[in-house]
């Protein structure tokens, strides 16, 4: 069994490790001769996403294929690099999984959002999801491949967490009255991609995150009092001085459903909440 994936990061890596102790070749996008180098002495086999002939090779075989790297200003790169290469090898993975984000619903005042709520993205990365969403969900359809887009939340886990923003000395509690976020677990993306993988569906959406919707302050006291450290002070929200993402980041209040992917898949989290998340990266050393 072969996985190719374009976009060899947090998601990317551990989504490949997953696959591999399971007996599957891995090969991935490398943009770089440093990266490709490193890919190697990883046992991953690097291409070229510029060298048709290179992602040809790569994709030839393919079981399947994730692709996690954002769109830009054109549109998704990975779109344009990885179905000539399809069409050249004449591969027909049995899955291709796209990596969204719940970005594309915007901002919905605390709502509940579901995969067939209306996409009101307000920001420019949020509208360039969706329309990746949507060309990636177009070719698939015209081409008969089996193509399944996962909304994200916020992404916590081993070495990314606010644990390590403590740590870090770059802790806060920023207190902005009724705004709450969902998130999810790295293992929990994994395992929702791998019952995805075990049960194709063309066109499937699903959101994968956490049951508990909840306000960042309140992740950054539980993680505080898991280190026995003090809680950092509240801070009013304010957009002063704040960063562009952050801007982003605050802009946007809804609570993400993930009952879809737990009835069609049968994916069960391991961390309902970033609480059992939190201690377990706490037990494991991170």
């Amino acid at each position: 069994m072969r996985l190719f994936v374009f976009g060899l990061g947090y998601v990317g890596a551990a989504f490949a490790q997953a696959l591999r102790v399971r007996g599957w070749a891995i090969a991935a996008s490398a943009r770089s001769p440093e990266q490709a180098a490193a890919l190697r002495a990883a046992g991953i086999e690097p291409a070229d996403p510029n060298d048709r002939d290179a992602m040809a090779s790569a994709l030839t075989g393919v079981n399947a294929v994730l692709i996690t790297s954002p769109p830009g200003p054109d549109g998704c790169v990975a779109l344009e690099s990885v179905i000539p290469a399809l069409a050249q090898a004449q591969a027909f993975p049995d899955w291709i999984g796209y990596l969204s984000t719940t970005g594309v619903y915007g901002d919905f005042e605390g709502r509940w959002v579901f995969e067939t709520s209306p996409l009101k993205a307000q920001s420019v990365e949020g509208a360039r999801r969706v329309g990746a969403e949507r060309d990636w969900g177009q070719v698939g359809s015209g081409m008969g491949l089996t193509v399944a887009t996962f909304r994200l939340p916020g992404i916590y886990g081993p070495g990314r967490s606010a644990l390590d923003r403590l740590r870090a000395g770059e802790g806060r509690r920023i207190v902005k009255p009724g705004q709450v976020f969902s998130r999810i677990h790295l293992d929990d993306i994994i395992s929702g991609l791998l019952a995805s993988l075990a049960r194709p569906r063309a066109g499937g959406i699903y959101n994968l995150c956490d049951d508990e919707p909840a306000p960042p302050q309140d992740v950054m006291e539980c993680a505080a009092r898991l280190l026995g450290v003090p809680v950092p002070p509240d801070l009013p929200f304010n957009e002063m001085g704040m960063s562009p993402a952050t801007r982003r980041f605050y802009a946007e209040n809804k609570r993400v459903s993930n009952a879809r992917a737990k009835a069609e898949l049968g994916w069960r989290l391991k961390y309902p909440t970033y609480r059992e998340g939190l201690e377990a990266i706490l037990r494991g050393g991170g």
